[in-house]
């Protein structure tokens, strides 16, 4: 242990941590400090730029809380999220794909009826969300619980919101007996993801924009079925090629269909001009035990 230099630390640290009886522990540190000191010495890291470094990394958590979250912010701009969840969402052919989780899912979401408006006074031109829940061979999934939330026409979810003391732009919703679904709430829009801590930084040293895609999240949960979490891009619009935290799929771009003022399609009548979106989502069996 004494004569340590730049290539024997590697092995030193590696003997330090070989006591845990925790073998995936052991795993994943043993190979983290591999990359990170091979990463060290491949570009020849200076003192200055590990200062930096550990300035950036603190200034993310200080600025991360329960209104934000830095850290997730930078795992999906660096595009580890996309990465995770590609490889721990691997489903047969002809089930809707995952995509990244996103830093403003909040628990215990204000329950709603199908047909209900879940924007609950969120700006925005008024959109009809319609479609089904199945599973892998076309069978209806009843009762599928399906977490919805989304920003509003200014870009902004709702806990981003000084002052607003209740949910808007999010919900929970159950799948009919059929497996269909429908909702009523505002036409998602491009918006950018929070640029104005470290990870904004990060991304304007690096020549990159922060924007995302229009789109709508969804958590959905039935038992029998792996849980999706996924989003549905709105077509033909800005940043689907170039998404500040990659999580664009083909298979989830869709088309919002604009309509003129008039019957919509929960039997009211709008005096605006709407949108409507239909979308079905596949659903894969549930691992065996």
């Amino acid at each position: 242990m004494i004569d340590i230099d730049e290539w024997t630390i590697t092995g030193a640290t590696l003997k330090a941590q070989g006591g845990t009886s925790d073998a995936r522990l052991k795993t994943v540190m043993d190979s983290l400090v591999r990359h990170l000191h091979d990463f060290a010495r491949e570009i020849e890291l200076t003192e200055a730029e590990w200062a930096m470094g550990i300035d950036f990394l603190t200034r993310v958590g200080k600025i991360t809380d329960d209104k934000r979250q830095e850290f997730i912010l930078l795992s999906d701009a660096l595009g580890l999220s996309t990465l995770v969840t590609a490889q721990c969402n691997r489903r047969p052919k002809g089930c809707t794909e995952a995509t990244v989780f996103g830093p403003f899912f909040v628990p215990d979401a204000p329950s709603y009826r199908n047909g209900d408006d879940i924007s609950n006074g969120a700006s925005g031109e008024p959109c009809f969300v319609s479609g089904a829940v199945r599973g892998i061979r076309g069978e209806p999934i009843p009762d599928a619980r399906m977490d919805v939330w989304q920003s509003d026409d200014e870009g902004s979810y709702d806990v981003q919101r000084t002052g607003l003391d209740h949910a808007e732009g999010r919900g929970q919703l159950a799948s009919g007996a059929d497996g269909h679904y429908h909702f009523k709430s505002i036409v998602a829009v491009p918006y950018p993801i929070p640029h104005d801590g470290p990870v904004g930084q990060m991304l304007e040293k690096l020549g990159r924009h922060p924007w995302r895609p229009a789109h709508l999240h969804f958590m959905i949960q039935a038992p029998g079925y792996q849980t999706l979490i996924t989003h549905v891009f709105r077509a033909e619009g800005p940043y689907l090629d170039s998404d500040a935290v990659f999580g664009v799929r083909s298979s989830l771009i869709a088309d919002w269909k604009r309509h003129n003022p008039g019957p919509a399609p929960d039997g009211t009548r709008c005096d605006v001009p709407f949108y409507t979106l239909d979308y079905d989502f596949v659903l894969n069996d549930a691992a065996k035990e």
